[in-house]
């Protein structure tokens, strides 16, 4: 009677944990997530580079805009090295929960798993982009008594004495790297390049002292320069013309299809709840398109270009697909 009795109360007490896994008051994966985020927990954005830049400036922009609508802090972390490497590896390595993410920059987060001698533990797939926030092209410029005035001037001088004009870029495999790798490809040119692995600071200097003859970088580090007429710009690597620079051409419109852009978005570990993706990809385009926040890019000549996550992505693959075409003729044999 006893063993009976005990049967029917295990039984019993089995069937009423099931009837209440199902019942309102269930914590299943959807409910989790929608109870995100967890009030006091913060979310960290990841930035792969070092305090000061233009990744970093513009998460820094975002962040407090990001928290007005989350609802909880927003702390950004800087974990530079390797050129965005550790600080992707970082990111993707985190529990996909919502309270890791990360700032994007590409070509960085693109070139470095195709490249196997970098060894990334990571892929595209890795990621989950949320939104894209600016696109800054790539132009190309001279010095102001430069005989060059356009890009068929220089293209034309290039094939005349090959390997002999220099150029700038801020590093190998940079996007200044693949501009110039695309440049040459397309045009029938041959440069001498130059790196400067300190950045674009080092590349300017170097251009402003009469070290380099071309200068090959982005668009929002020589706003200030044009201002003061200490370059003259000869195309703008764009599909349309800077709302910055309205008066560069675009290569397209000098006869070359040269289009390349430093991209800087936020995106999150792949596997990231639904629910979650939703809230962030919303607040995160809120803050990006927030009045005072683009106010405050212009200022810093960072053009706000936003994109959703499906366009992100898409944008990723396209710029995967370009980098893989251009990535032999840039990696040290």
């Amino acid at each position: 009677m006893h063993r009976r009795t005990l049967l029917a109360a295990t039984v019993a007490l089995s069937l009423a944990t099931a009837l209440a896994a199902c019942g309102p008051n269930a914590q299943g994966a959807d409910s989790t997530a929608k109870a995100w985020p967890r009030k006091g927990k913060p979310v960290e954005l990841i930035v792969s580079f070092a305090p000061g830049g233009a990744v970093d400036t513009a998460a820094r922009l975002v962040a407090p805009a990001l928290e007005k609508e989350l609802g909880t802090n927003v702390e950004v972390v800087n974990k530079p090295g390797a050129g965005g490497q550790v600080g992707y590896t970082f990111l993707t390595s985190a529990k996909p929960d919502g309270y890791t993410i990360g700032a994007t920059g590409s070509p960085s987060v693109v070139v470095s798993p195709l490249d196997p001698a970098r060894g990334a533990k990571y892929t595209r797939e890795s990621f989950q982009p949320l939104g894209m926030q600016v696109i800054d092209p790539a132009v190309i410029g001279v010095a102001p008594d430069s005989p060059y005035s356009s890009v068929k001037d220089l293209v034309a001088a290039a094939k005349a004495k090959p390997g002999t004009i220099t150029v700038s870029t801020t590093g190998l495999q940079t996007g200044e790297h693949f501009a110039a790798a695309d440049m040459e490809q397309k045009s029938g040119t041959k440069f001498a390049l130059v790196h400067f692995s300190d950045g674009a600071s080092q590349a300017v200097a170097a251009f402003l002292g009469g070290h380099v003859q071309v200068y090959l970088g982005s668009a929002s580090d020589v706003t200030d320069l044009v201002k003061q007429k200490k370059i003259k710009l000869l195309g703008v690597m764009a599909e349309e013309r800077s709302t910055f620079l309205p008066d560069v051409p675009t290569f397209k419109e000098q006869g070359y299809d040269v289009k390349s852009a430093t991209a800087r978005g936020y995106s999150a570990p792949a596997g990231l709840p639904a629910d979650v993706k939703t809230k962030l990809e919303a607040g995160l385009k809120k803050a990006i398109e927030d009045p005072e926040v683009q106010q405050r890019m212009t200022k810093l000549g960072l053009q706000t270009h936003y994109l959703d996550a499906a366009a992100y992505q898409q944008f990723w693959g396209e710029q995967e697909t370009t980098i893989k075409s251009v990535l032999p003729l840039v990696i040290k044999k």
